[in-house]
């Protein structure tokens, strides 16, 4: 490359939705625009979303990306992220039968997150308490997050253009937040977790990996959301998933992957790709 050329936001949007499903990736934005930043792409995320909404597609929640700290240095981030997630990138894992293909995924990797569906309207003055109350239901699920860019190098600025790396979101059993808020408290906050493939442990984690547990994660998304212009706050009937609570490890065709945690009555699930 011999030079820099500035981007403007729709340019960038569409170049990233021209390769979404396609199987092809691109430079980094970054690489072509130093001056590209996350100001810059949030500015992006709005667009992209009217595009994938003109071809009929539904916003049904929100991704929060890199929450968890021990993954920064080896992704080049300092914060955390986040993405829209639609009506065409989230299942069930019950209603899949367990099976889920990556045929349509760049270079996909598997993220094991505790995931919230909002019964009410957060605020940025709550407290983790008060976000609980906003919280209908709470499941352990797997978010697909892939990369538009070659071997997963990048600057910050480029994940949140390429949809905050979201892929796919499966998520698992909903367990209805009722009865005991304390007890909702402690188990969220402190509960382990342990990936495995074929059969195979491959990583742990726990609650605390993700800002220090998956309500914290959601108390930093909302309080970033009160602060952002261009984008709307989280709205009651979204699903957020909080981010990966081990290392994103590399998946293919043929692998049944495994999440069990302990700690917190959410059972386990499991995910043959093809």
């Amino acid at each position: 490359m011999t030079g820099t050329i500035a981007l403007d936001a729709k340019s960038v949007a569409a170049e990233a939705l021209s390769v979404l499903g396609q199987g092809r990736q691109i430079s980094p934005f970054s690489s072509r625009d130093p001056a590209f930043s996350l100001d810059e792409a949030y500015k992006v995320t709005p667009i992209v979303r009217q595009m994938r909404e003109a071809r009929g597609e539904k916003v049904l929640g929100r991704k929060i990306g890199f929450t968890n700290s021990t993954i920064w240095a080896q992704y080049n981030v300092s914060r955390p992220i986040w993405g829209y997630m639609y009506d065409r990138t989230i299942r069930n894992l019950s209603d899949t039968g367990g099976l889920a293909s990556l045929a349509e995924l760049t270079d996909p990797r598997i993220e094991p997150e505790i995931v919230f569906g909002l019964s009410a309207v957060p605020d940025a003055a709550m407290d983790e308490r008060g976000l609980l109350s906003c919280i209908g239901w709470v499941a352990l699920g797997y978010e697909i997050v892939q990369s538009i860019y070659p071997d997963w190098k990048f600057a910050a600025s480029d994940t949140v253009a390429a949809f905050g790396l979201h892929g796919a979101m499966l998520i698992g059993e909903r367990h209805p937040v009722s009865g005991n808020a304390e007890a909702w408290m402690k188990q969220l906050s402190d509960f382990d977790v342990e990936l495995a493939c074929n059969g195979n442990v491959v990583d742990r984690g726990h609650a605390r990996n993700v800002l220090g547990g998956p309500l914290s994660a959601l108390r930093h998304f909302v309080d970033v959301l009160s602060k952002d212009d261009v984008n709307p706050g989280l709205a009651a009937g979204e699903i957020v998933t909080t981010g990966t609570l081990t290392r994103a490890l590399p998946i293919k065709p043929g692998e049944t992957w495994t999440t069990t945690v302990s700690g917190i009555p959410l059972g386990s699930i499991s995910v043959a790709f093809g």
